[in-house]
């Protein structure tokens, strides 16, 4: 007998829920388009709303934090490009401050060189033109095997951004592989620094999808840049990246 309130309580509320529960269908649907060109009136309101942090967002931007001997361009006729050896190279030298264990660094695509650094002043905005994403930086164990993946995934596509690795690409795979200066071996586990979306799969990029370990080391691949273009001023020097055959073809 003391379970039955319960039951009569538990009845009762289904039955409120049930009956107050309204049913709604979309009866009518109006569809609008608005141009955005230069025939738009000017919202003054609007203008005067964000114009304060424009202007503190185009200082910050167009400061200038180093400088490059040269160009540092993504379009060139061999395996490897002076603006990838800069990425990588600047990615390894700022998360070697946060871990040692790095074999050989995968920092971005090609398609992930957003666009080229001229020759001159740089300020923070080129390097957010070139890396616009908050990617991070991983460091990904892996076994042999899945290295070998990597480097044919790399051999492939005709060459990717890298550092701590020289190879010879020949009929689309990997040969002559050196690792952090030693003969690459697939029976031995490395450890690799790659974005979080290289390691995710992004650009149909392999080797990746089973790690032995994966680990954030903490550190945004902008940042890494921005941190090396303004280390390498504060010590009086500028970017002097060159083509080094890390990475060739025959």
């Amino acid at each position: 007998m003391s379970f039955k309130p319960r039951i009569y309580l538990l009845a009762i509320s289904l039955l409120f829920l049930g009956s107050c529960s309204t049913k709604y269908a979309l009866v009518k649907s109006n569809r609008a388009e608005y141009n955005i060109n230069k025939d738009v009136a000017v919202d003054s309101s609007i203008i005067k709303l964000y114009l304060p942090y424009k202007t503190q967002l185009d200082v910050e931007m167009n400061t200038v934090i180093g400088h490059s001997a040269v160009t540092l361009a993504k379009q060139t006729n061999t395996p490897e490009s002076v603006l990838g050896n800069f990425f990588a190279d600047a990615v390894l030298q700022q998360a070697l401050k946060i871990t040692s264990n790095i074999d050989f660094v995968f920092p971005t695509t090609k398609g992930g060189l957003r666009n080229d650094i001229e020759k001159g002043p740089i300020t923070v905005a080129a390097v957010f033109e070139l890396m616009p994403f908050e990617n991070q930086l991983v460091l990904i164990e892996l076994k042999g095997s899945d290295v070998l993946n990597v480097l044919n995934f790399i051999a492939g596509t005709d060459g990717q951004p890298v550092a701590r690795l020289k190879m010879n690409i020949k009929d689309r795979k990997a040969e002559q592989v050196i690792i952090n200066g030693k003969p690459f071996d697939v029976n031995k586990n490395y450890f690799v620094l790659t974005s979080d979306y290289i390691a995710n799969g992004g650009d149909d990029s392999k080797g990746f999808s089973n790690p032995v370990s994966r680990k954030n080391i903490g550190l945004l691949v902008r940042d890494a840049l921005l941190n090396e273009v303004k280390e390498t001023e504060k010590s009086g020097k500028e970017i002097n990246t060159k083509l080094d055959g890390r990475i060739t073809k025959n």
